[in-house]
């Protein structure tokens, strides 16, 4: 696939946003930046959320410094809406008050901030929404969420012990999902909605050495309306659980950890079926809200932001096709953060290095996955350090999406600017990173950009890149 001549009028140049950086900078001038020294035309907006990353200031400003735009200050987010709920909304659930208190926000409702405008400048607003919404690792979450009674939303693990994240199962958690989603579909003149899903499934978390939920009522209640052995499941997830602490913590297996996993997996086949149940009540959840936008504004557009562990995880690989995603979405935009991807990618393979590869040679069986995923990153010493080459990971990875897609939804790639890293020795992004990604996606025939994780972290010396590409490809 190529094409280098895209067509202006279906321009899709998108950013996400922090409210913050609007009450920070002013609405006019970020909007103006963004428009004029960039060449965006959508913003994605968090407008819900206890994560930094989402609605605060750069989350990793002691590693990367504070960016030339902006407040240089921590900012001491708390997190909610940053618009303003309508009660009607809300009467399915019993979270109902969850309006952020930040002294910054005061009185400032987000949304009719900066709609009116980013329409006069021409440039759409979309609604960005990431679940889990808080209490999320490395993605500054709040360190509290005072929302009463949610405890009793969340998650129940394979020993009855209550986890830390909220059940997408429970009626509650789940109606309040819908309730955001429909209250700013209908209240607000907005453009879009980009939805993101970040949960690990039953084998992700035991291959990362948690034990695996969800066994709350309503999950137990959903599966056995489905036909299915909860019990027999619960002992099967016990039994891999305990395969995966033994591997985790070193115990010698008579035939090497990966034909013991194999024979735990055979010898217990309940696991792949709560895996499976797992997988499509997290699907359920991204096709239902598909469904309510369409039900409440038939042409609003509503896409998904794609975890890129779907990409650098076997099982999620298979998990997730593509194809199957443009039955609910309208356009896709999968995340390829490259600079900050070459930790990704180690982390990742090291769920797989520490438990179900732990017997191979590293170095080897790094570069083995890495040929059946398609990464093409360098070595397992140097990937950090390294991060992952717009013109092979972004190109691929595009490629790799319209190709899933069968032209049945279009693809807008997440490309990294300034997106955090956790060592000091990680790569950068540099105004060539933001270029030459920007110009793999579009040689790969991806329909448009969205610049991410958050403006608030992202230099404008880098976003100079990122507009030197699009004034080249005739976008700006």
């Amino acid at each position: 696939m190529s094409n280098m001549t895209p067509n202006p009028e279906e321009k899709f140049v998108g950013i996400q946003v922090s409210p913050i950086s609007f009450i920070d900078e002013g609405v006019e001038t970020v909007l103006d930046t963004l428009k004029d020294r960039v060449g965006v035309n959508v913003l994605m907006l968090g407008t819900v959320s206890w994560l930094g990353l989402k609605t605060g200031r750069s989350i990793a400003h002691e590693l990367d410094g504070w960016p030339d735009h902006g407040v240089p200050e921590p900012f001491t987010m708390k997190g909610g809406a940053y618009f303003n709920p309508d009660p009607r909304y809300y009467t399915k659930t019993l979270i109902k008050e969850f309006r952020a208190t930040d002294a910054e926000m005061e009185g400032i409702d987000i949304l009719d901030l900066v709609i009116p405008e980013a329409h006069k400048r021409g440039m759409k607003v979309y609604v960005e929404l990431m679940e889990p919404f808080f209490k999320y690792a490395g993605h500054g979450s709040a360190s509290a969420v005072d929302i009463p009674n949610l405890a009793t939303c969340m998650e129940v693990d394979v020993f009855g012990r209550r986890k830390d994240e909220p059940s997408t199962s429970n009626t509650d958690y789940r109606n309040w999902m819908h309730a955001i989603i429909e209250d700013q579909v209908r209240n607000y003149e907005i453009d879009g909605i980009m939805w993101c899903n970040e949960r690990n499934s039953p084998l992700d978390q035991m291959m990362q050495g948690q034990a695996p939920g969800d066994f709350s009522e309503a999950a137990r209640a959903e599966a056995t309306l489905r036909g299915i052995d909860v019990e027999a499941c619960r002992r099967g997830c016990i039994a891999m659980y305990d395969f995966m602490q033994n591997a985790l913590g070193g115990k010698e297996f008579d035939d090497g950890a990966f034909i013991t996993f194999i024979r735990t997996l055979l010898e217990n086949p309940e696991v792949l079926i709560w895996e499976r149940f797992w997988l499509e009540r997290n699907k359920d959840l991204d096709r239902e809200l598909y469904g309510l936008v369409k039900w409440c504004k038939p042409a609003l557009p509503f896409g998904l932001n794609v975890w890129n562990r779907n990409h650098f995880n076997l099982f999620r690989r298979a998990q997730w096709p593509w194809h199957e995603q443009t039955m609910y979405a309208d356009w896709v935009k999968p995340i390829t953060y490259q600079h900050q991807s070459g930790e990704i990618w180690h982390k990742e393979f090291g769920f797989f290095r520490n438990t179900i590869l732990r017997d191979f040679d590293p170095a080897v069986a790094m570069k083995i996955m890495d040929g059946i995923l398609g990464i093409q990153g360098s070595g397992i010493d140097t990937v950090i350090q390294d991060g992952l080459d717009p013109d092979t990971y972004v190109f691929g990875q595009c490629e790799a999406a319209l190709t899933g897609v069968h032209d049945k939804a279009k693809v807008f790639m997440g490309l990294g600017i300034d997106a955090p890293r956790v060592r000091a020795d990680q790569a950068k992004c540099t105004p060539d990173i933001a270029y030459r990604s920007v110009m793999a996606t579009y040689r790969a025939g991806g329909h448009g950009v969205v610049l991410s994780p958050n403006y608030a972290s992202m230099h404008l010396t880098n976003l100079d890149g990122v507009a030197k590409a699009l004034t080249e490809l005739g976008l700006k």
